[in-house]
Order: C-alpha cells, then sequence, then structure tokens
C-alpha cells in the first residue's frame, strides 16, 4: 500500500512517455508551500486521550485534502533534528488559495491550539531559463512535481545575490553548466527547484529528495567549489525532514 498523499510510482518522477512524433502535454503551473509547526510543551501534559482526539481531528482534515484532486499533502518528522521544527507539511496545489483554506481549518483542531507556525515557505513551479544540455528532456517537467517516495527531504530558501543578475545571460549559463553537471554525479538526488520572486521573501526554494543522507551533504560540499556559489546571499536555514507513511505515523512522533 502506498502512502497516504503520495502518488503511486510509473518510472522516474516527473517523466513523461516519449514517443516519437507525440506533443509533450501542458502542465499546469503549481502554488507550492513548506509549513513547519513546533508543538506547545504544554500539550504533551494533556490527558493521552484529549492528545489522541485532537492528533485525529488534525489528520482528518490532511486525509480530507489529500483525497482531493491536484493537491498533495506530504508529511514528515523533525523530531530529535531541529529544535524549532517538530513536523513538516508538504503542500502542492493548483490554487493558492487552498493552503490558507486548509491552514485555518488546522488551527482550529485540537492539536492545533497547541501549535505554532515556526516557518512556512510559499513558492511556484517554473521552467528555469537555463539549459540542462546534459539532460534537455527534464526542462519542461520541472514545471510540475510529483514528489514523495524518498526517505529524506532536505530544504532550504535561497536568496541570489543582485550581482548575480547583472552577469550576461551567457555567463550565467556557463556557471549553472557547471552546477548541473555537479548535480548530474549524485542521480540518488532529486532536486525540486520552486520560485518566490514577489510572493515571499526568499528567490527560490530548493526542495532534494533522496534515500541517502551522505549523497547529499558530498553534493552540497561540492557545489560549494562551484563558481556560481560566490553569488549566493543566503541559503539558511536548512532542514532535514524524515518521510513518514501517513500523517498518523507524523504526528505519533510528537
Amino acid at each position: 500500500m502506498r502512502p497516504q498523499g503520495r502518488p503511486p510510482f510509473t518510472g522516474r518522477p516527473g517523466a513523461q512517455a516519449n514517443t516519437e512524433g507525440a506533443s509533450r502535454p501542458s502542465l499546469p503551473t503549481q502554488f507550492v508551500n513548506f509549513t513547519f509547526f513546533k508543538v506547545d510543551p504544554a500539550w504533551r501534559r494533556l490527558p493521552i486521550d484529549e492528545q489522541t482526539k485532537g492528533k485525529n481531528e488534525f489528520a482528518g482534515i490532511v486525509k480530507e485534502y489529500q483525497e482531493r484532486s491536484g493537491i498533495f499533502v506530504l508529511p514528515y518528522s523533525l523530531v530529535g533534528i531541529r529544535s524549532d521544527a517538530e513536523f513538516m507539511l508538504w503542500r502542492i496545489a493548483n490554487d493558492l488559495e487552498v493552503f490558507h483554506e486548509m491552514t485555518s481549518q488546522l488551527m482550529h483542531t485540537g492539536l492545533g491550539q497547541y501549535l505554532t507556525i515556526t516557518y512556512s515557505y510559499l513558492s511556484i513551479t517554473k521552467r528555469s531559463v537555463y539549459v540542462d544540455k546534459m539532460d534537455p528532456e527534464h526542462q519542461n517537467p520541472r514545471t510540475h512535481i510529483i514528489p514523495g517516495r524518498s526517505k529524506y527531504l532536505f530544504i532550504y530558501p535561497f536568496i541570489k545575490t543582485r550581482d548575480w543578475y547583472q552577469l550576461s545571460f551567457p555567463t550565467r549559463q556557463g556557471m549553472m553548466d557547471e552546477h548541473i553537471q555537479v548535480g548530474s554525479k549524485y542521480p540518488s538526488v532529486k532536486l525540486n527547484t520552486t520560485y518566490s520572486f514577489g510572493i515571499d521573501d526568499q528567490e527560490f526554494v530548493v526542495a532534494f529528495e533522496t534515500d541517502d543522507a551522505k549523497d547529499f551533504l558530498h553534493l552540497v560540499q561540492e557545489l560549494r567549489e562551484t563558481e556560481a556559489s560566490r553569488y549566493t546571499l543566503r541559503d539558511v536555514p536548512m532542514f532535514t525532514c524524515i518521510g513518514k507513511e501517513d500523517i498518523d505515523s507524523t504526528l505519533n512522533t510528537l
């Protein structure tokens, strides 16, 4: 049985059937949100039956949205990983209002009344302006995220320096060629890049899916040595999230 909210696997994530002469289907732009929650310590002092009721109310709303067409809601635990967040919901939808509506309902549950949203990042999918010469076929699917099969999800907001945007496009493309080449050395790590220009404080939110945390560490360390890294203004905080089978399993880690 597949985890709740996670799509069945139909080949490489984001891949489309490639038949000769067939046109690539048009994929809708998606809104993306990463919301991090921290539990008030007072909640753990409640009677067990009251905790259970509050978790069931929260989980029920998550499951309701997971059943809706065009919406992904994936739960992750950060218990024991960070002190400022204990679980996270990765949400992907075709309409921005979904996040607003769902969060309002979640925060009115028994558990929600004891939650603080410590971080929340909003972004949108779009096609990259840079050409991946080694794998040009991935460009269009990048506008449509199909998430959710890896053990770990690594997330961070990202801002480039203003000097980066003053460089000529060929210069930036050359640096991105090096960046992409490094990434291709780590096929176990899937990158999801989404864009936040004008709709949130960061410019990008990047989310890496992998089953091997060591591969991600080595990837980031090697990317630090690329020329493009000189133009990074900020890429923190960084979150290590552990994927769970479903929302019930995630809430049971609290």
